[in-house]
């Protein structure tokens, strides 16, 4: 039987703790500091709303006070849930030293991810600067859903976020699908952005897949010389965390 508590937990008691969620999704690497104004305008809320919102976060320490007046950034507590749910496999730490001599092995930069809420989140980068372009991305970058880490972890894991625009045509969503299909047959990934590529391959754990791995460079993409150090190095990481490949 259902007991008090239940019965008091309603649907806008639920609404609001998805809209803190959606709330927190907002800040990243390239937004650390957000105005009321502008979650507002992300999330549909009225500026009110979303004032309030924040600024009982920031009771609560799940958001902070900005260096900009009006602003707000993640709090500290999100931070130790951060560093928490970072350690909870011990993924980023094992997987350091691999991407050390992945990088030196094929001069290419080498990322770490796990999953996000909407995509691939980079947890650790191990920057190439033996060639005269270096490829990169900051720690805390979320890759959107059409990135080669999003897709193996869409291929290999419980579906994403729906973060493609409401006037995406169906050859849009088609594509997509295709490209979900492909890194679930090939057992990894490659994506293009303007001159610059990622390839990608899964980290699977005792709960599935856990995290992905990445080489990104410029220019002509030489696959089968990057290929082979890259799944050889996510099969290692995933045999010392205990998982199976998919």
């Amino acid at each position: 039987m259902p007991n008090a508590d239940d019965a008091q937990v309603s649907t806008a008691d639920i609404r609001s703790v998805a809209r803190v969620g959606q709330i927190c999704a907002l800040f990243g690497p390239d937004a650390p500091e957000l105005t009321a104004a502008e979650v507002a305008e992300s999330t549909g809320l009225n500026r009110t709303t979303a004032y309030r919102y924040c600024t009982s976060m920031a009771s609560a320490g799940i958001l902070d006070k900005g260096s900009r007046r009006g602003t707000f950034s993640l709090g500290r507590l999100m931070l130790e849930l951060g560093v928490l749910a970072l350690g909870r496999d011990g993924v980023v730490d094992l997987a350091r030293p691999h991407l050390e001599r992945l990088r030196t092995a094929t001069r290419s930069t080498a990322v770490l991810s796990i999953r996000g809420t909407q995509g691939a989140v980079v947890a650790l980068v191990e920057e190439d600067t033996s060639r005269s372009v270096v490829v990169t991305v900051r720690p805390g970058t979320k890759l959107d859903r059409h990135a080669a880490q999003s897709l193996l972890m869409e291929a290999f894991g419980d579906p994403l976020t729906d973060t493609d625009p409401p006037d995406s045509s169906p050859a849009d969503r088609a594509r997509h699908q295709q490209e979900v299909y492909e890194a679930r047959k090939n057992g990894h990934s490659v994506a293009w952005q303007e001159s610059t590529f990622a390839v990608a391959a899964p980290v699977f754990g005792s709960r599935g897949l856990v995290a992905t791995v990445a080489l990104l460079g410029a220019g002509e993409l030489d696959l089968a010389l990057l290929l082979e150090p890259l799944t050889s190095t996510a099969a290692a990481l995933t045999a010392e965390l205990g998982g199976e490949a998919d």
